[in-house]
């Protein structure tokens, strides 16, 4: 019962210390949040609108841009107005625009009352200048707009003065005339303009699992079977292998494709069925939903001097199971040449090790990862990482030694071997009290 109390108490402490990172992390950093409208009507409608409201009292600047698809889609029913889709366009006759401007200014109030009743002031406002969309391969667009200019000096003092602002999906041209515009497209190209560092897709049910797409078998997934991140690379691939998917995801996944190669550091796609999902996908490692990242968001790195304590944080739980063997502060101090660590948004959330023997042999040791990230795939890319390390000193062969782990490393291309095959400094340290497994890699 102890060493479960002190277990709790280590995971609760260590949560805490995230949160307080990240807020700093986060502190004045501006985030753009599409709201699906679809959410306006979900019993946790009023739970996001106060973690959106705590985002805000954490310091970051928060702008809103709601979808109103769904509303513009009952205000023309009830007036007997028709419509097509045309490459995501709503097609509508010219004297439905009036209508459309009230379902979309419809939503947005709604938002800005539940924001009031947080204490926080929003402001509705036209800083989007817009123009036809016009006639393309012959077919008229009418009352659909393409965003020419966002003002993003009058944004900015909004901003700066305190303010949410919010974005109605309407846009008007130089003379005033009102257009139609995409609420996707306009939350993607705000986040651009602004530079802002996260752009979040608030939507229904988006979880994206091998029920619904084709998902690589080397994909890492999360404990509920979620993708939980996808760099640039893998997206592509991803995109590639789902071409024949048509879903409003895949559309979010295209659209935060091209923001992260238009400047934006990050882009979460979050199930608005989950409550808290905003709060633990900026305040945590955990996440709930799917990120869209450039290469930089996290990565593999030599250990440093400063990063021991951190490093030997990780450890402890692993050394407590008997998994890894006890180290000190001097026992890293004296060897921090031979790690690497993964550092994520500031935090190391895993280490390894290797040691090399008479230039010939090289020991992967010391592989610890946070289980908060266990389901990202950081382990194998750390082996892999200590692997190309090992070719580039013409090692001829990198070996382990296990005693709970053996399946994760044959998995990884290892072999079982003879202790006897150690070089003779390694044997000297192995006992038959741990009983250690040793498995092996030949690298030529």
């Amino acid at each position: 019962m102890q060493t479960q109390k002190k277990e709790l108490f280590t995971h609760n402490a260590q949560s805490i210390r995230d949160v307080i990172r990240y807020i700093r992390r986060f502190k004045n950093a501006t985030v753009v949040i599409h709201l699906d409208d679809r959410i306006l009507e979900s019993p946790l409608f009023s739970s996001h609108i106060s973690d959106i409201a705590m985002m805000h009292d954490a310091g970051l600047k928060v702008i809103i841009v709601p979808g109103a698809k769904k509303r513009i889609d009952d205000v023309l029913k009830l007036n007997n107005v028709s419509w097509q889709y045309k490459d995501d366009f709503r097609i509508s006759e010219e004297n439905s625009i009036p209508l459309i401007k009230m379902a979309a200014f419809d939503v947005s109030n709604k938002i800005m009352t539940a924001l009031s009743a947080n204490g926080l002031t929003a402001l509705i406002g036209n800083w989007v200048r817009s123009r036809a969309k016009g006639i393309i391969d012959g077919f008229d667009y009418g009352i659909c707009g393409e965003i020419d200019k966002i003002h993003i000096e009058s944004l900015n003092t909004v901003l700066e003065n305190g303010f949410i602002p919010i974005f109605p999906c309407i846009g008007w041209s130089a003379k005033g005339k009102p257009y139609n515009i995409s609420s996707i497209k306009l939350a993607c190209e705000t986040a651009i303009c602004l530079k802002a560092d996260k752009l979040f897709f608030l939507t229904p049910d988006t979880s994206i699992t091998e029920k619904d797409f084709v998902i690589s078998k080397d994909m890492p997934l999360s404990p509920e079977g979620c993708i939980p991140a996808l760099n640039l690379e893998e997206l592509e691939i991803f995109l590639n292998d789902n071409k024949e998917n048509q879903s409003s995801v895949i559309n979010l996944l295209k659209n935060g494709l091209q923001v992260c190669k238009s400047g934006v550091s990050r882009v979460h796609i979050l199930n608005g069925q989950i409550d808290g999902t905003l709060p633990c996908e900026i305040f945590s490692d955990l996440g709930s939903g799917t990120m869209i990242y450039k290469s930089d968001y996290g990565g593999i790195r030599k250990m440093n001097i400063d990063d021991i304590s951190q490093v030997l944080s990780l450890m402890r739980p692993f050394i407590e199971k008997g998994i890894l063997l006890n180290r000190t502060e001097q026992d890293l101090q004296e060897c921090f040449s031979d790690f690497i660590v993964y550092e994520l948004d500031g935090a190391i959330r895993a280490c390894a090790s290797l040691h090399i023997y008479n230039e010939v042999q090289g020991e992967i040791a010391a592989i610890a990862v946070d289980k908060t990230c266990s389901h990202m795939g950081i382990g194998p890319k750390m082996v892999s990482y200590l692997i190309d390390e090992a070719k580039k000193e013409n090692l001829k062969s990198v070996f382990v030694l296990t005693t709970q782990t053996s399946d994760w490393f044959e998995k990884l291309g290892f072999i079982p071997d003879d202790i006897e095959t150690l070089p003779e400094q390694r044997k000297q340290l192995w006992t038959k009290k741990r009983n250690s497994k040793l498995f092996r890699l030949n690298l030529n």
